[in-house]
This record gives C-alpha cells, structure tokens and sequence, in this order.
C-alpha cells in the first residue's frame, strides 16, 4: 500500500491576510491587483508541486476592511489568467451561494475547468457579513439555518448542470453534419424552494468531470454540509488537539452519509515563519506580530462577530458579551473566540492579539517546520494543509527549504501524478448521473 501524502494549497492574498501586512519593508502595497505578483507567486507554488492555489473572497468591504479585501482580483478571473500562466496546479476560488445564481456559477467554473484542462475547484461559502444583503438588493442577510438549505440546493443545481453533456455527446462527424448526439444532452428541469432552473448548461464537462467542492464548515450545520457534499473542507484549527478533535468528527460524519472517509480531505490553514536558526525565526515571528496593531487586532477579530465595534470596550477588561452579535455571522470562530477568552480568562486585548497573530506550533527551522507538518499530519489533524504567507516571501522560503525535507521523507509528492486536479487528489472522475442513468435503463 502507498504512503499516505499529504496535500498542500497555497492562499492568495496579494499584499498580505492581515490589516497590517502590506507595511512590511518587503511587501507590495498594490500586489492584490497586479497580474505579475500572481503569476509569480503561482509558478513557485506549482515548481513546488503544490495541489492547488486558493484564492478566497468577500462581497462586502468597509472603510475597516483589510487592505487586500478594499481593493483586489475577482476570484474566477484571476483563476482564469492563471490557468494559462500553470499547467498542473489546481485553481481553487470563493464564490458565495448566498448571492449567485446556479446558472452562473455552474457557467464559470465549468469555463475555469475547460480552460485550465480539469483543474477548477469551487469553494462553496454562505457569507455571514450582514452587509452583503445589501449589495444584492436584499434588506436582511439570510439566517444560519436557511443559508444551509439554500446551500444544499444550490449545489444539487451545479452539480446537476455540470452533467448536463455526457461525456462524448459532442460526436463532431463532419461527413453526417451531425455535431452531437442529442440523446446525450440533458435538461435539468429543478423546481426547489429557491430555485427553478431548466438547463442544460452550454458548456461540456472537462476532462475531470467535474469541479472539486471546498467548504469551510465548522459549525454544526456547516459541519454536516462538508462531510456530505465536500472533497475538502478548509479549517482553523487553535491547535493540535482542537484540528485532531475537529478531523475525527467530520470523518466520523462523512462515513455516517455513506461516504470513504479518505476521499474527504481536512486541510487546516497555516501562517508558518521560518528561519535557519531558531534566532532567526523569532526575529521573523516578532517582525510579523509588529504588523498588527492593538486596533488591527480588534479588526480582525470584528469579522468574525460581523464587524461589531470592539473599540468601546475597555481593552484590558474581560472579554464583553457579545455572543448576540455573532448569531448570524460566523459562528464557528466567534464561539472558538468566546470559549477561549472565558476559559484562559482573557482580557479583550489579549484575545485579540491571540487571536490575531497566535504563537503556533509552526515557528522554527525549516526541520522544525516540517516535523509540525508531519506531526499534525501521521496525528490525524490534517490531510494537509492551506498555507498563508506570514512575511512576504515565506512561500519561496517554505518551498527552497520545508518541501525537499517534506519530500526526503516521503510524505509529499517530487512530481504531480497527473494533469488534472482530481489527480493530484487521488480522487476518482465522477460518473455523469445521466450516462449512469440512460446505462441502467439500457
């Protein structure tokens, strides 16, 4: 039997995750909509035989936003322009259910996926910002427990009209003049509690079948909805304990609908800061925690509770009551934060920079690095994982000097096993439900 392997993706954030990355003396103020620094940052990735680039998304900003969010690259057109610049990689993006129509969204990744030769991969949010109701000619966002049903549906609809060709419906017989077998393209014809869609989708399926699913699930329902529908959930974990804890559970449920465990993949997102020395790396480590100030902080942590005002709470008395705010926002982290903050006994001000800029598990040499990783990994708190630049130019530092050790140790690929993304997975092309059907019938 093989060695287990472990995934690893790369987060596009432009000039930086956090409010106060893009004042570093290394980073690019503008990097989040220049087309070169993408490119680059995709190359070394892809030269590091990374599974996929990951590039997240908002629908709403305010003037308290993080500088990468208030001015930046649509997720599908930046995936777009990638394709043509990679050849292996995966191309991961964010698109909200809760503001896109099923048509549309089937339409743009089954072009991402046609473009990019099968590498497209879709991560399936809800939004929990409040104000992005009100960027979509809605007066009120839509409640926790209806953002999952709406979700449910709405994939059911794309992944239906991702199958709408089977896969040699388009025959291309000039001597007939018969362009495809009309037997072999199907309507959808969903009727649904939000939405009514015929089909079929002008476009034919790539040659993995179809996009991969992402989804972040961490609350209850979220949880349910990534181990039935997902092929990998992106987490953050606080620790090992928590990711381990986190891990079992979703595959606990994954087998509970009917699913191999293994074909679910939990991949949590991490800052690392490397250094050759153990110096070097807490220099860097406080280099990075000096771009986030006490008022970031409070930012950061605001998203969570859908961009409540930390600001008029006494910094350094307990952490307020604010469960009220977050009961529609996200509701995962907002109650890991509250936990944490009641169970250490914390002040505002040290949730928030725990929070913010935490001292993980994942600062040290590059051997100390990669032990984390195969920690985490052969403990059964990962499947791999989503890494994040801490500083600048951690990417090229992690992939010159953790990855040939992550590599000598058989835990991660030297080449890619394929040319899509469900290769490099290891996850089977699905049977379009059609052909399965018109077979059974047959």
């Amino acid at each position: 039997m093989a060695q287990r392997q472990m995934k690893l993706g790369f987060m596009m954030h432009g000039n930086g995750t956090g409010w106060g990355d893009w004042r570093h003396p290394d980073a690019q103020p503008g990097a989040s909509t220049d087309f070169a620094y993408y490119r680059r940052q995709a190359q070394i990735a892809e030269a590091a035989r990374f599974d996929f680039l990951f590039v997240a998304d908002s629908v709403h900003i305010t003037p308290k936003s993080s500088p990468h969010y208030l001015n930046r690259f649509e997720p599908l057109t930046i995936l777009s322009a990638l394709a043509a610049v990679t050849d292996h990689i995966g191309l991961v993006g964010t698109l909200t259910v809760s503001y896109a129509e099923p048509f549309n969204v089937a339409r743009q990744f089954a072009s991402l996926d046609q473009l990019s030769g099968g590498r497209a991969g879709w991560n399936v949010v809800t939004s929990w910002l409040e104000g992005s109701a009100r960027n979509y000619s809605r007066e009120k966002h839509y409640d926790h427990a209806t953002r999952y049903r709406l979700a449910a549906e709405h994939l059911d609809v794309v992944q239906g009209l991702w199958d709408s060709w089977e896969d040699d419906a388009l025959v291309h017989d000039k001597a007939s003049g018969r362009f495809f077998d009309p037997d072999k393209l199907h309507r959808l014809d969903h009727r649904g509690d939000f939405f009514q869609v015929e089909g079929p989708l002008n476009i034919a399926r790539s040659p993995q079948g179809q996009p991969v699913i992402f989804q972040a699930g961490a609350s209850e329902d979220g949880r349910d909805f990534a181990a039935a529908r997902s092929d990998a959930i992106f987490v953050q974990p606080g620790d090992l304990a928590g990711a381990q804890a986190y891990y079992a559970d979703v595959k606990r449920r994954a087998a509970g609908f009917g699913r191999d465990p293994d074909t679910l993949f939990v991949l949590p997102g991490l800052r690392p800061v490397i250094g050759s020395t153990e110096a070097e790396a807490e220099r860097k480590y406080q280099a990075f925690i000096g771009l986030t100030s006490i008022e970031d902080a409070l930012l950061i942590m605001a998203r969570s509770f859908n961009e409540h005002d930390f600001s008029q709470y006494d910094l350094d008395a307990p952490f307020p009551d604010v469960a009220h705010v977050a009961a529609n926002s996200n509701r995962s982290t907002s109650e890991r934060i509250i936990a944490l903050a009641r169970a250490e006994n914390l002040t505002l001000r040290q949730t928030a920079q725990r929070f913010a800029t935490p001292r993980t598990d994942f600062i040290g040499t590059p051997e100390q690095v990669a032990d984390a990783f195969e920690r985490w990994f052969t403990g059964r708190g990962a499947d791999g994982f989503v890494f994040n630049n801490s500083l600048p130019d951690e990417l090229s530092v992690f992939a010159d000097t953790v990855v040939p050790i992550l590599q000598a140790r058989g835990l991660f690929r030297t080449e890619y096993e394929g040319t899509t993304f469900r290769d490099s997975l290891g996850l089977a092309k699905p049977a379009n439900r059609n052909t399965t059907r018109r077979l059974a019938a047959e």
